[in-house]
Parts: C-alpha cells; sequence; structure tokens
C-alpha cells in the first residue's frame, strides 16, 4: 500500500483487458485514481467507445471503488497515426515484416502515451503512473518490455524534475495468470466485465461473441486473449 500523502494514480487505460485489470488492481491500492487513454487513429477504436461503459461499471460494482475512482482524460494523438504505416493505425495485413516485428508495432507508441501520461500526471500532481504492458505474453513489441519502461520511469523522473513511479502489474505473467488476478481482486463478476465489456481485437470486431469476449478470434491479440482464457480455465 502506498504510504500516507503518496495515494493517487494514474491508470493508462484503453478499455481492454489487460488495462482494465491494471485499473482495478490500482483501485486496491491507491486512494485516488485516475484514468487516461489516448486517440491516435488506431483501426480498432472501438475500445474508446468501451471506456466509459467500464468505467461505470466497476463504479456500480464496489463503493470503494466508486469513491476511489476518479476523473477520465482522453488525448488525442493524430500525429502518431499520420507518420506510422503499421496495422493499427493503416488497411495493412497483420503478418512478421521483414525486420522481425509484427505490423501491428506502432514505432513510438508507447513511449509517447508515456509521454503524455506523465505531463498530464505532473499537472495533476500525480506520482504514480500504472500501465498493462507485459514482456511475458505480448506480440513483440520492444516498447513493452521492462527494460524499456524503466528507462522511461527514469527519464520522466530526470524530464519532470519530480520522482514518477511506473507499476507493470502484468509485466512477468501470461494472459491465464490475468485472468486469475482478475478474480483474485474482484471475483467472478469482475471477470464477467473484463468478457462483456473490454475490448482488445485488433480489426475492432465486436460483431462475434466467444467465451473469453468479443473479436475476430484470429488476429494475435485475440489468440493471445483466447489461449489465456482456456489455459486459465484448466488451471481454475
Amino acid at each position: 500500500m502506498p504510504e500516507l500523502g503518496d495515494n493517487n494514480a494514474l491508470v493508462l487505460f484503453s478499455g481492454g483487458q489487460d488495462s482494465t485489470v491494471c485499473l482495478a488492481w490500482a483501485l486496491e491500492r491507491f486512494a485516488s485514481v485516475e484514468t487516461v487513454g489516448f486517440d491516435y487513429g488506431q483501426r480498432h477504436r472501438t475500445e474508446l467507445d468501451v471506456r466509459p461503459r467500464i468505467r461505470d461499471a466497476i463504479k456500480s460494482m464496489r463503493s470503494d471503488w466508486a469513491v476511489r475512482l476518479g476523473d477520465d482524460h482522453l488525448v488525442k494523438l493524430d500525429a502518431l497515426a499520420a507518420i506510422s504505416e503499421t496495422a493499427l493505425t493503416r488497411d495493412v495485413a497483420i503478418e512478421i515484416a521483414k525486420n522481425g516485428l509484427p505490423t501491428t508495432f506502432v514505432p513510438g507508441r508507447n513511449l509517447a502515451f508515456f509521454a503524455f501520461a506523465g505531463a498530464l500526471a505532473y499537472r495533476r500532481s500525480i506520482k504514480h503512473l500504472v500501465a498493462g504492458v507485459c514482456e511475458t505474453d505480448f506480440s513483440g513489441y520492444p516498447d513493452c518490455r521492462d527494460d524499456t519502461i524503466k528507462a522511461m520511469q527514469v527519464a520522466l523522473t530526470l524530464g519532470m524534475d519530480r520522482r514518477v513511479v511506473i507499476h507493470t502489474p502484468l509485466m512477468w505473467i501470461d494472459k491465464a495468470a490475468t485472468f486469475a488476478m482478475a478474480r483474485e481482486i474482484g471475483g467472478d463478476l469482475f471477470v464477467d466485465l473484463l468478457v462483456e465489456e473490454t475490448h482488445t481485437c485488433y480489426l475492432g470486431d465486436r460483431s462475434r461473441r466467444h467465451v473469453w469476449g468479443y473479436g475476430c478470434g484470429t488476429c494475435p491479440a485475440c489468440r493471445l486473449r483466447a489461449d489465456g482464457f482456456a489455459k486459465w480455465k484448466t488451471e481454475c
């Protein structure tokens, strides 16, 4: 638990499964929690549409969470899409590129997210940033690695001349363990919220409902989520 006077956090909240689990994680640990999302021209911008519904559901789920959950912020980063030639910002096939990275990798995305989140946190007098990046069960994005996040923490602290702490609760666990964490924090009701409301599909498909949630079922994000859910169900 945070020390007295050190009890606020800003969660990078996309509307996806991982960031929603991180939001609940933060609500268990901080007295005041705000959220920030980014509109960067993503093909799957339906994730932005589910964010308010998730926040409302979380407030109604527990009274202590309702008290702790503060303001939401939405930051437009159109320039990111303008300079990116990726499967998340253009009509490009999802595949492995010649450089060995998936075409869903948006160069500089997480770095930009943390820079703007840090600036917002500075204005809001918030010390702690919480993000759902993960090095164990991810799509190979270099800006999700622990070393990258630690470097960003140092850069933000130096650049803001104020201590910034970045928390990554999911960094070393897989999707199955993320579902397990969700149940531990909020029980079956919270797991149901993840399945019914969160959005992770890269193609923005909410026309198909699977046991693990909505999505096309074939993109890398859907496959990771489906495999993680199946593994969790066999272990729980």
